[in-house]
């Protein structure tokens, strides 16, 4: 498909053209730079304004679903790494414990840790959990899990400052606010005119009508809305690593495909129904003016409503209180986000034509593995 707009304008040539600057388009860049690729990002806001700034920015490795989610998240953990301390991203917290108050968590726990994937991680009670999350209740603690792989960054302000840092130091050109209205082998024709690229990869996010329509229609992927709050303490607390609860266990897919997870499961959906028909499991991580950001929540439709129900919120906030004991709290920031989602698959890669990807994560977990499948697929590309 040509367009004629923009013929006239002098054409540019890249190695590799990106579309779209969320973490995952960001992720492909900072792979093709690294081989030495001349590389451009193309992006139709003024700043990644998605799921890639709407999140916790928590790169979690444990309780990722088992086989490449597991390994794509590895790998992209060993990366974000590297990359905070060249582009001088904090690194706000590292570790994360998984709180379990019901009897029927704690083989889960054993088994995850009994696997492969429970790999340096332990189980602990709450005296070490405490010196971890002052906060914690002691009767919200039977067991916990400690894993020591997560990190935690201000995805608002990493996102932005790994933009810059590949734009100064690896090179990569940045076309904010271009529009892309075409793709085909060697080109893409953009509101600032056509540019050609031997290789081509689309991240759309969950926009799956700009561009390959017909290609994507065939992956039945719709969005998933959630709420996130963040919330001002009356009094310093101390977070020293990220917080999840049971519903964490009934939810992620490295714990809640466990035989084991079995009678949670169960229970989770006859003591707290409302939370699992809202797809309720508590996140607790902290920023670094000591605010918590807390969620989350989960609905799907092809088309999400932009309205964020208190009832909701509610939800949310209950299971912060049964966990946590905090003398006093304030909202200071509301939310929502959208993102790709797919019932049989947490990632999709595509292949419309030579030369060019469609790249989209559908399950919510792209700042976790955006790294590995960004270098699996340049060099899918390149060699």
């Amino acid at each position: 498909m040509r367009i004629a707009e923009g013929r006239d304008r002098p054409m540019k040539s890249y190695d590799v053209a990106i579309v779209g600057a969320g973490i995952l388009g960001l992720a492909h860049a900072y792979a093709a730079a690294r081989r030495g690729q001349r590389v451009v990002v193309l992006e139709r806001d003024a700043q990644a304004n998605g799921a890639s700034i709407r999140n916790f920015g928590f790169v979690t490795v444990t309780g990722q679903e088992a086989g490449d989610c597991w390994e794509m998240a590895r790998r992209a953990r060993r990366v974000w790494g590297e990359l905070c301390a060249q582009a001088r991203i904090p690194i706000l917290q590292e570790g994360l414990v998984v709180a379990a108050r019901l009897e029927e968590s704690l083989p889960v726990l054993d088994a995850f840790l009994a696997g492969p994937m429970g790999e340096g991680c332990r189980r602990i009670g709450h005296a070490e959990a405490a010196a971890m999350i002052p906060a914690l209740r002691p009767e919200a603690v039977r067991a916990a899990l400690f894993s020591p792989h997560e990190v935690r960054v201000e995805s608002r302000e990493a996102i932005p400052r790994l933009a810059a840092f590949l734009a100064e130091r690896l090179g990569v050109d940045f076309k904010w606010r271009t529009a892309v209205q075409a793709v085909e082998t060697g080109r893409l024709w953009t509101s600032a005119g056509e540019i050609a690229a031997a290789r081509i990869v689309v991240c759309p996010g969950d926009d799956f009508s700009s561009l390959f329509a017909d290609r994507l229609q065939a992956y039945n992927l719709t969005r998933c809305k959630l709420h996130m709050l963040r919330l001002e303490p009356q009094r310093p607390v101390r977070f020293q690593t990220a917080l999840m609860s049971d519903q964490g266990l009934g939810r992620y897919l490295g714990y809640a495909d466990l035989p084991e997870a079995t009678p949670l499961k169960a229970r989770l959906d006859r003591e707290f129904a409302a939370l699992r028909a809202n797809g309720v499991h508590l996140i607790v991580t902290q920023s670094a003016d000591g605010s918590l950001v807390v969620g989350d929540s989960h609905h799907y439709a092809p088309t999400p409503d932009p309205f964020a129900p208190e009832a909701v919120d509610r939800l949310i906030l209950d299971e912060f209180e049964a966990v946590l004991d905090l003398e006093g709290w304030s909202v200071r920031e509301r939310w929502v986000g959208t993102y790709a989602s797919a019932k049989d698959s947490w990632r999709l890669t595509d292949r419309p034509m030579d030369g060019v990807r469609i790249v989209i994560v559908t399950a919510g977990c792209g700042a976790s593995t955006a790294f590995g499948i960004g270098e699996e697929t340049i060099a899918a590309l390149l060699d």
